[in-house]
């Protein structure tokens, strides 16, 4: 059930519901402690597709976690931007490119308008743009699982980043206690 409920979010990882992803949001209906109408990029269309997968009425978006705005795409204004790589680093889906001290750039075709990029920026550089047409069903379904792909293998990479960092100070530790027991 997890997994249907989490194919019908629109993959924006973008935290509006107040959970941390699409998933743990999916797991949170699932369990029931949250309810089918807390993500404003879903909008009404979501609403009714969980409604109908849980067999509820559906209801109208909580205004509280935000309001349903047209699909767009952060956008960079490279003369501005510093390369502070803090964009980067809060990109869920790994849509720009960059490095320290150089100008960075979204991938279009993957953003999912989440928008979390925005806040961190210091220089104010990133805006956000609505896609020049809607998206056809299909696209979004497409658009949706290949975000989806990008989260996935992100978390899997932080993960690895971590356990790497982990045993290379266990490592050092194991070092430094050899040279002390040494001397």
């Amino acid at each position: 059930m997890i997994e249907q409920i989490n194919n019908i979010l629109p993959q924006t990882q973008c935290g509006q519901c107040g959970y941390n992803g699409c998933r743990p949001y999916a797991e949170a209906i699932a369990s029931g402690t949250a309810d089918i109408n807390q993500c404003p990029p879903g909008g009404d269309e979501g609403i009714v597709a969980l409604a109908q997968l849980l067999n509820v009425n559906p209801k109208p978006l909580n205004p509280a976690f935000g309001e349903h705005k047209p699909k767009s795409v952060a956008f960079i204004i490279e003369e501005d931007c510093i390369g502070c790589t803090k964009c980067i680093a809060a990109c869920p889906v790994d849509a720009i490119l960059g490095a320290a001290k150089y100008m960075h750039t979204v991938i279009a075709s993957e953003c999912t308008g989440c928008e979390l990029c925005i806040a961190p920026c210091p220089v104010d550089c990133i805006v956000m743009q609505p896609l020049p047409e809607p998206l056809s069903a299909a696209e979004k379904t497409t658009r949706a699982q290949l975000a989806k792909q990008r989260y996935e293998a992100r978390n899997l990479r932080k993960q690895r980043e971590e356990a790497e960092n982990l045993e290379r100070a266990r490592q050092k530790k194991a070092a430094l206690l050899k040279l002390k027991s040494a001397s």
